[in-house]
């Protein structure tokens, strides 16, 4: 939809902004938690509906967010709800009231619970654990608009990128009773971006920060280059439109602190039928409480920090992942005492091991040599790194071991094995259509994107091939083995090093040659790997039909330059698929591929050219590592025999 002046809105932008809201006052996010349950006139149940009740009408008097306990043992339930925080003073105790009242009738006898209602949204949530300080990133409510940007997409990504990182600062650096920030930017000279951004104010700085960036990595792997999105977590909300959809505040709610009431009675006894009495604790949660709690942790987390950074020079500086430690016997017993029956396969540090654990959870364990002094660093690298990396297109770290001079990862075990098993395989690529392979390749771009600007860490990974992409029962891509990975300071964009790590073919040639490290370095592999999922050969044992030499890329680059670029397509591809979609991945697959690092496109580029006909692809100029090859550059559409930007059929996410 084009975004117009005030003077030129038609009634067809003010209808679809009509809907838009009518549909977000609509949609509640509604989750009954299947942890347990209690019977209607249970002690729990009491507790329940005394907490609610005293939750809805302390809200207001403690500036839109509000969290209390009451009960003991195993009937206490804890509680809190928040307002967005542009919400007038009088409407959030309604909205609070309104989801209260869903949340009982939703979910009558479920033990937790979670739900959101209203425009602007207000959230209601108890538990039978604590809920409170505590960051939860799931479940996710999230949709999109379904129209796509209309501007240059570079500059909509340096802009966006900016605002949104300065709504991030401001909305976690917020006090111990707001965590909440807007912000708005312009776009064009007649278009703007406007962007809200809010935590539960119970949660660390780091923890808010962590959160909000995890809602624009969801944005960008799900739906990038859509015309905005909301993401609704546990612990923050995330919204940006092209249009005002918040209320003006100065960043602060209208909701004014004043002191709260006095709590109900500490102890409430009831008198059960057969005259015993049961003891009913009522404990509230004051704000100062939760801001003083706070405090003593982030002091008690500062002192910890400062004794143990002097003791941990070396692998023990793992600590922080304690709860990741597994047993070596148990390992051992796991994988049968590492017997070569239970062996995936040999990387360049060590074995893999299918393993299963004593609960019956089959596992992967990379058990590295310990010759290797190297294997050493990138143990600690790898631990260090993979646990803090969370995203559906990246392997799971379960857990590792370092005893006896052991060092093993222990990995989710992914049926279906590595990539190369199925597109070299000759029976295998049959399995191999091109939704398959299609989904594959934007997979693997999504996880490459999440590592590159969207985890709390900027990662290179260097060694990215198809060795290493991973696949699960559903063949959906998980990027593996971050022993080579390299992390960046945010405000860093290449690096130099002495050290070449990786694999020839899938390195670009800046890095092999000058030791140039970039984002770019893993979208010239990504681009690799593009060519060797539709052509079905191997970049490094290339031979193509007509007994030529030469390698992958300059055989996809001469059939491309020459209108035959249906030489390149896996001939089980052939006539089972749409070729004008297939070729355009192609076409990204040689922009990635560029010899000039500069004119590779970024990986949230790619994403937008994988999602959307209507991204328009950039010139071409000849590969890396170019063979016998003309120089001058090709643009993109001239030529009849490829498809032009709109002849391809992307298939629409859930749309809002």
């Amino acid at each position: 939809m084009d975004y117009l002046s005030i003077s030129h809105i038609n009634f067809s932008s003010l209808l679809f902004h009509f809907l838009l809201i009518i549909y977000l006052t609509n949609a509640a996010l509604e989750i009954c938690y299947n942890t347990g349950n209690f019977t209607a006139n249970s002690t729990y149940a009491e507790n329940r509906g005394l907490l609610l009740s005293y939750l809805a009408s302390n809200v207001t008097e403690n500036g839109g967010f509000y969290a209390a306990t009451a009960g003991q043992g195993t009937d206490k339930v804890f509680g809190l709800v928040l307002c967005r925080g542009d919400t007038p003073s009088e409407q959030c105790p309604k909205c609070v009231n309104t989801a209260i009242a869903k949340l009982i009738e939703k979910c009558p006898n479920q033990k937790e619970a979670l739900l959101s209602v209203g425009e602007p949204p207000c959230f209601a949530r108890y538990a039978n654990r604590s809920i409170v300080g505590l960051l939860e990133l799931n479940p996710t409510d999230a949709g999109y608009n379904v129209n796509n940007i209309a501007s240059n997409m570079e500059e909509f990504d340096e802009i966006w990128s900016s605002l949104m990182a300065r709504i991030v600062a401001r909305a976690s650096r917020g006090s111990s009773k707001v965590k909440f920030a807007t912000e708005e930017a312009n776009l064009t000279p007649t278009q703007k971006i406007y962007a809200l951004m809010q935590c539960t104010p119970d949660i660390s700085e780091h923890n808010c920060s962590y959160c909000l960036r995890e809602t624009l990595g969801y944005y960008r792997s799900s739906s990038y280059g859509k015309q905005g999105v909301h993401v609704n977590k546990p612990s923050c909300i995330f919204r940006w439109e092209l249009y005002p959809f918040y209320n003006s505040i100065a960043d602060a709610p209208t909701l004014s602190p004043s002191p709260p009431p006095p709590p109900p009675p500490a102890n409430n006894t009831t008198t059960k039928g057969n005259g015993a009495t049961a003891a009913r604790t009522v404990v509230i949660i004051t704000a100062p409480t939760i801001f003083f709690a706070a405090l003593v942790g982030l002091a008690c987390s500062f002192f910890y920090y400062r004794s143990c950074k002097k003791k941990t020079k070396n692998l023990e500086e793992i600590s922080s992942t304690e709860c990741l430690k597994f047993n070596f016997e148990t390992i051992r017993l796991a994988t049968n005492d590492f017997s070569d029956n239970n062996k995936l396969g040999q990387g360049g540090f060590g074995a893999v091991y299918k393993g299963v654990l004593p609960d019956g959870q089959v596992v992967a364990i990379k058990r590295l040599t310990t010759k290797s002094k190297q294997g050493e660093v990138d143990f600690k690298n790898e631990v260090m790194l993979v646990a803090r990396l969370q995203h559906r297109n990246l392997v799971r770290l379960l857990g590792f071991c370092f005893e006896r001079n052991e060092r093993l990862l222990i990995y989710e075990f992914l049926t279906n094995s590595s990539l190369d098993h199925f597109i070299y395989d000759q029976e295998k690529r049959l399995l191999m259509d091109w939704n398959t392979r299609y989904k594959i390749i934007v997979g693997i771009a999504r996880g490459i994107l999440y590592l590159h600007q969207d985890s709390q860490l900027r990662v290179i990974h260097r060694d990215l091939k198809v060795g290493n992409i991973l696949l699960d029962e559903q063949m959906n891509p998980k990027i593996s083995d971050f022993g080579t990975a390299r992390l960046f300071p945010t405000n860093q964009s290449e690096d130099a090093t002495s050290k070449i790590m990786g694999t020839f073919g899938y390195m670009a040639p800046e890095y092999v040659f000058h030791g140039i490290v970039s984002a770019k370095s893993d979208v010239f592999s990504f681009g690799v790997l593009i060519l060797e999922i539709i052509s079905g050969k191997s970049i490094n044992k290339f031979r193509n039909d007509e007994g030529e030499g030469g390698n992958l890329l300059t055989y996809a680059w001469k059939n491309w330059n020459a209108g035959t670029a249906s030489k390149i397509i896996d001939p089980v591809l052939v006539g089972a698929a749409s070729t004008n979609e297939i070729l355009r991945c192609v076409q990204i697959g040689l922009l990635c591929i560029q010899e000039d690092a500069a004119k590779r496109p970024t990986m949230a580029s790619v994403i937008l050219m994988l999602d959307s006909c209507s991204a328009i692809l950039s010139e071409l100029s000849r590969p890396a590592y170019f063979l016998h090859g003309q120089k001058e550059p090709i643009t993109i559409g001239t030529q009849s025999a490829q498809p032009s930007a709109n002849q391809c059929s992307i298939s629409e996410m859930e749309p809002r």
